[in-house]
């Protein structure tokens, strides 16, 4: 079926809206045998702009049946979902490719030796995910057409990035799976960036604050050579002064060594160790370092994250105001397209009905608009009053409940007797509660509150727990010890139960307003974090790839006196031997990992950089460097950007709905774009929206 362009005249008879003269396409749109089929294209596509606007989606893709149909089938539940299962495998990958991570522990003393999958095994399901990508990427290039696909990076880098893929796996078949380096294990979380839209914006966010933290990095920089050039002349080590001599020989021995140091101390981990030496000798010498962290740490570390936070804000703010303007277009292009079949100018009420009942949304948000569109009447929509219809899309309506018991408070845990006793007294006490609330507000009205269907669903499980003890055991007397039995003890079973007692403390937050506020502010930051959590697990793939490249088999096992190397007598106090680190290498990809957290906390992390300089040389701490610039300056600082705007704008929001209701208990409703940007946020025009669609490459609308 050729493309359309579609409702450009009337088409359930009557007076209709000509185009202009010089529009000749809009006259001659050719949908079907009669006005019924085109009358059908209309609703299709009214559906499709809603389901755009709603997921911020680019309405930039052709609009004929066989397209849309498609259109639909790939952001269909089930397909994104599959896609998503497909990125999740091949990324999973990395865990049984050889290196293989299938052993119980990571420590080269007693890691046994994996197994590692035959050749072809891994190949075959990387090969199917690949060709899973392919019928992906055909569909997106179909979909926006060949002009929209030339302008787009993403595309044509996904494109790049699959056929270095294939034909790296075609190189590792043709090798029987002996090749020194898959280069394709380092592309692999590009299909997890590509499909996110959110974790695009991020990057691109990030990509942009990269000039400003890139001059405090270069600060920090000449602050760390200043400092390191100062060290080295201050502590010249005269035999005379050992505690001098000690200072240079230990930390200030060259250049490398000086900034390697004072790197360190940079992030607090060495200190006061790297003071100690001078400092017993001679007071005066705490200046030095004093001075150096004041300046570093207090200073310039924190003036990093303020220009991270405003740098990051301004650009994430262009993002939600591209994201609010494609929402706002998608609404107008379905009221455009819909408002050329109305008599007038307008959509009528039971048409949009009509849309809305096919539009895939949550069903609670579906209905709420809905019943606004049967309040309207049978009038005719006006653009304005069928925008803030849709307004209604952007909120989540919260609704906090409190419950406060004085049961929640549990006796102290004396002996397992009495602590049984209690378990059988609270189970009854909890199990009358809910028949009684069950009773009195019916299942589902029960159900409907979520710290009712919580304590529902705890009360159950203890009550399982109780009748399984006294099933298996029977009631216990004082001083009976029963051996084990099944998959838990009787002491287990009775632990277990006051472990899922106390578990339902947590009620207690919502009683707090003020830790109200905070708990929900966490969880709100959990749904918005799922963009850094993605490019978090990029950079971790990415630099655990590298690692296991660059460092795979430098820890051995140590022999008999635990040293890395020949034996030279004990390790040294402090070093990666002697606090028994085996467990951190770049033996295998789970391994290397967690070695990553490690670095990125950064705490003993000069361990790290010691024992792989000493083994790999010293250009390997280059890339620990370049691991904590990237997760403990850049991603973390990112981090509290983003719990600074969601804490801020949510007490702020919180404030102002209190001032309103006088109570901060009741029912609010809370918009996803206002908990960030929302007022801030600028409305597009009706010039600006209008102008976009005449620009459609694959629609064309006349008024």
């Amino acid at each position: 079926m050729a493309e359309s362009e579609p409702l450009l005249s009337r088409v359930r008879g009557g007076r209709g809206r000509d185009c202009p003269a010089g529009v000749p396409a809009c006259r001659s749109v050719q949908v079907g045998p009669g006005p019924a089929a085109r009358w059908d294209l209309c609703f299709d596509q009214a559906v499709v702009f809603i389901e755009d606007a709603i997921q911020y989606r680019s309405i930039n893709h052709r609009m004929d049946a066989g397209s849309m149909w498609l259109y639909r089938w790939y952001y269909s539940y089930m397909s994104q979902w599959f896609l998503s299962f497909i990125i999740f495998l091949i990324l999973s990958l990395a865990f049984i490719e050889t290196p293989s991570s299938l052993t119980s522990t990571s420590d080269v003393r007693y890691r046994s030796k994996p197994w590692n999958p035959p050749c072809g095994l891994t190949e075959s399901i990387e090969g199917l995910c690949l060709l899973v990508f392919a019928a992906d990427l055909s569909v997106k290039s179909y979909l926006v057409g060949w002009a929209q696909f030339r302008k787009s990076l993403w595309l044509l880098a996904y494109l790049v990035v699959l056929v270095a893929s294939l034909l790296d796996w075609m190189v590792s078949l043709g090798l029987i799976c002996q090749e020194p380096l898959r280069l394709r294990r380092l592309l692999r979380p590009f299909f997890l960036l590509q499909n996110s839209s959110m974790m695009k914006k991020t990057l691109k966010c990030i990509r942009w604050s990269l000039p400003e933290m890139a001059s405090v990095v270069l600060l920090l920089t000449l602050h760390l050579c200043v400092f390191a050039m100062f060290g080295m002349l201050l502590f010249t080590g005269d035999k005379q002064d050992d505690g001098q001599d000690r200072e240079r020989l230990t930390y200030f021995r060259n250049l490398p060594e000086a900034l390697t140091s004072l790197l360190v101390l940079l992030t607090t981990a060495n200190n006061p160790d790297v003071m100690v030496p001078a400092y017993s000798k001679n007071r005066a010498y705490s200046i030095f370092f004093i001075v150096f962290t004041l300046i570093g740490s207090l200073f310039l570390m924190n003036l990093l994250t303020a220009i991270i936070y405003n740098q990051f804000r301004g650009y994430l703010l262009k993002s939600f105001q591209a994201s609010l303007f494609r929402k706002r277009l998608g609404t107008r292009a379905a009221y455009e397209v819909l408002s050329s079949a109305a008599e007038g100018a307008g959509v009528k009420a039971q048409d949009l009905l009509q849309v809305l009942q096919k539009v895939q949304v949550d069903s609670t948000r579906k209905q709420a608009i809905m019943e606004r569109v049967r309040s309207h009447g049978s009038g005719l929509l006006s653009a304005d009053e069928f925008q803030k219809l849709f307004n209604e899309f952007d909120r989540r309506v919260t609704k906090e409940v409190f419950l406060v018991r004085d049961s929640d408070v549990l006796p102290r845990d004396r002996d397992d007797f009495i602590l049984g006793i209690f378990n059988c007294v609270f189970v009854l006490y909890y199990l009358a509660e809910m028949l009684l609330k069950v009773f009195a507000l019916g299942l589902l009205g029960y159900l409907s509150y979520p710290s009712n269907a919580f304590d529902g669903l705890l009360t159950v499980i203890l009550l399982v727990l109780e009748i399984s003890t006294l099933a298996v055991y029977g009631f216990p007397h004082r001083g009976w010890k029963p051996e084990m039995k099944g998959l838990l003890s009787l002491w287990d079973m009775v632990r277990l139960a006051n472990m899922l007692i106390v578990f339902r403390f947590l009620r207690i937050i919502p009683s707090m307003k003020l830790m109200a506020v905070v708990a929900s502010t966490i969880l709100d930051l959990i749904r918005n974090m799922r963009a850094f959590g993605g490019i978090l697990v990029v950079v971790y793939y990415v630099f655990a790839i590298i690692g296991l490249n660059l460092f795979r088999g430098v820890i051995v096992a140590p022999p008999g006196n635990g040293s890395l190397g020949p034996y030279n007598g004990s390790a040294p106090c402090g070093s990666y031997e002697q606090l028994e680190y085996w467990a951190n290498n770049f033996d295998d990809f789970a391994a290397a990992l967690v070695t990553l957290w490690d670095v990125m906390v950064v705490n003993n992390w000069q361990v790290f950089l010691d024992a792989y300089q000493r083994l790999s040389g010293p250009w390997s701490k280059v890339y620990f460097v370049l691991w904590w610039l990237m997760s403990s300056v850049i991603w973390v600082n990112l981090f509290l950007a983003l719990i600074l705007e969601n804490f801020l704008h949510k007490w702020d929001r919180r404030g102002h709905l209190q001032s309103l209701s006088g109570d901060l208990e009741a029912t609010y409703e809370i918009s996803t774009v206002d908990l960030l940007f929302r007022e801030v946020l600028e409305e597009p025009t009706e010039e600006e929206l209008m102008e976009k669609l005449k620009h459609h490459p694959h629609l064309r609308l006349c008024r």
